[in-house]
């Protein structure tokens, strides 16, 4: 496959950690990245098949090493914080030119990628909207996802051409934009499994050990959201809130800790904005707005 600018179809990405290294091999089974080049701190490749095979699909370069010269672009999928940095030293170096650079970031803004701008190069960003937690699985988890896009002309381009290959689907970033998309993202997923934590803590003060709580929990948490995917957030919220039941919402707060009570009230009044668009009664709006929106006196939970 082929994509707009430079007639190279390798890629040259700096960082082989879980992103980097998912994205590679989902591109190289996919046949879009060839050749496909990994940059590193460390002397060495890390234990990956993209590395394995004989030939390895993927090569390494150490730092101090020249960079590749058949390029069709450069994906910097480093930590957020050293991208600025890596961008710095990138821009310094004997690059092919006008290659385009991509940053895998969800929150950094195109300014992190200045240096390379100024250099000639175009310059955008191509964030997998998926959580990547093993370099290998995390190829099949890329697959089919949905990715963050920011940039013009032949970043833009590279971009477009990496999501095809995944078969995957664009999400058009607007300019300077990304801090709210970034903050979305880490809502939908990192903070949902914070709740589950939060949850199965409170499984096992019910008795329900991790193992059998777990997948009930998981389970009952990808139903709801497989109904918000399908009909909204208000029509796919159930619960006490919903029903106006402020009885098992006061039972609630009383059985929870401090903590856990602030966390539970500060949700229960997002769900009651929901509810509320859904058509709840004012009366029961304003029972449960009153028990939500006070704290009241910290009690220990129950023995």
């Amino acid at each position: 496959m082929s994509g707009a600018g430079p007639p190279a179809d390798g890629l040259w990405i700096v960082g082989p950690g879980r992103t980097g290294l998912a994205l590679g091999l989902l591109l190289h089974r996919a046949g879009a990245a060839a050749p496909l080049v990994y940059t590193g701190r460390g002397d060495a490749a890390p234990a990956h098949p993209l590395f394995a095979a004989d030939p390895p699909a993927a090569a390494y370069l150490p730092w101090r090493a020249a960079p590749p010269a058949a390029l069709g672009g450069l994906l910097l999928a480093v930590p957020d914080a050293a991208v600025p940095d890596v961008a710095a030293r990138l821009a310094g170096l004997p690059l092919p030119p006008h290659v385009p650079v991509l940053h895998l970031s969800g929150s950094l803004e195109m300014d992190a990628l200045a240096p390379l701008a100024r250099a000639g190069h175009s310059v955008g960003g191509l964030h997998p909207l998926c959580a990547v937690a093993d370099p290998v699985e995390g190829a099949d988890r890329l697959r089919g996802a949905t990715f963050g896009v920011e940039g013009e002309g032949a970043a833009r381009a590279l971009a477009e051409r990496i999501v095809r290959a995944a078969e995957g689907t664009a999400l058009e970033l607007a300019p300077r934009s990304r801090t709210a998309y970034h903050a979305a993202a880490v809502f939908a997923s990192n903070y949902v499994v914070a709740l589950l934590a939060v949850a199965e803590r409170l499984m096992a003060s019910a008795g329900i050990p991790p193992e059998r709580a777990r997948p009930a929990l998981a389970g009952l948490a990808a139903g709801a959201v497989d109904d918000v995917r399908d009909h909204g957030p208000a029509a796919a919220l159930t619960g006490p809130v919903t029903r106006g039941d402020a009885e098992t919402v006061a039972r609630h707060l009383a059985r929870l800790s401090g903590d856990e009570r602030r966390l539970y009230s500060l949700l229960a009044a997002e769900a009651l904005r929901l509810a509320r668009a859904r058509g709840l009664d004012a009366e029961a709006a304003a029972r449960l707005a009153a028990l939500i929106g006070g704290e009241p006196g910290d009690r220990p939970p129950p023995g």
